[in-house]
């Protein structure tokens, strides 16, 4: 079977597989083949089509643009060649094949991971790439089948379901409250040590309070400052265990803490903006089993926080 472009669906996985690797050596340890194999495989593709595919130096490689471009057609091309086996498929309803799976650092770590563990137990057919990223990529991006986000998507060529709810809490440790008190309004965090998170499109140091059920429009923007600040909330979590400062962080990482007394909720009369959980995936992939199954299992499992 060839696709429309002329090239065969093993080509275009090594194109895939090569730019996942990032180098030769590294596709080859992906492959199982020689690095010397996959020097071969990629040179006569790039003679057979006349145009190069790949800039190579002694210690990287990188796509040219005409790469690029057939990189991003070879994962849709063969994204759509999996789901159409499985709609032809006597076998349908049991999904197979490759799920390519992206969320942040610390929540993919803590809570996706250990989903993605129970899901290819049940389902031993599929086999599941899971990436984690400080910066996540955009959500068209054709490297990812699903993508976990906090708050809703505003692109209408992906499909989002919502998992759960996602409460932000402002914390600290008992010791830090009775070093320096307890703020009484957001204002009066400007005199406080908060430990800042750089994750993401937020802007860095300010953070967005309102109280009851006013509009986010009204929210109050405080600028905080801190001498501690960091890209990974495992890492900040732990800075506020320690008795640094206040922290402003999902509910999900700071739940067991709360329950021992180790971190202390402040100004509970105060919410943040929502940022709910979402799994989100292209359109063209919904009569997937594969994704179909896995946003379900999502589903399921965060049932119980919301």
């Amino acid at each position: 079977m060839s696709t429309p472009t002329g090239f065969q669906p093993a080509e275009l996985g090594f194109i895939v597989a090569l730019s996942n690797a990032g180098s030769l050596s590294g596709a080859a340890r992906e492959l199982g083949i020689t690095t010397s194999a996959v020097s071969k495989r990629l040179s006569l593709i790039e003679a057979r089509i006349g145009i190069a595919l790949v800039n190579r130096t002694t210690r990287r490689m990188s796509l040219t643009p005409e790469g690029e471009v057939l990189l991003e057609h070879a994962r849709r091309i063969l994204g759509e060649i999996a789901d159409l086996d499985q709609l032809l498929s006597t076998s349908k309803g049991v999904p197979k094949g490759q799920l390519r799976v992206n969320a942040t650092l610390g929540f993919g770590r803590l809570h996706i991971a250990p989903v993605i563990s129970h899901y290819v137990l049940r389902y031993p057919e599929v086999e599941v790439q899971l990436q984690l990223s400080v910066d996540p990529p955009a959500l068209t991006d054709d490297r990812f089948d699903v993508c976990i986000r906090f708050g809703a998507p505003t692109d209408a060529r992906v499909i989002a379901r919502r998992l759960a709810s996602n409460r932000r809490l402002l914390c600290a440790s008992p010791k830090y409250l009775a070093r320096h008190g307890e703020p009484k309004s957001p204002a009066d965090l400007r005199r406080h040590n908060c430990i800042s998170i750089r994750q993401g499109d937020e802007a860095y140091g300010l953070w967005r309070l309102f109280a009851g059920r006013e509009s986010e429009r009204d929210a109050e923007a405080v600028k905080v400052r801190g001498n501690l600040a960091t890209n990974d909330g495992e890492i900040a979590v732990n800075w506020a265990l320690d008795g640094h400062g206040i922290l402003l962080r999902a509910e999900w990482d700071l739940e067991r803490y709360l329950k021992s007394g180790r971190l202390v909720q402040v100004l509970s009369g105060y919410r943040t903006p929502d940022a709910d959980i979402y799994a989100i995936y292209p359109q063209r992939h919904q009569l997937s089993a594969r994704i179909r199954t896995f946003v379900e299992f999502l589903a399921q499992r965060f049932e119980r926080f919301d």
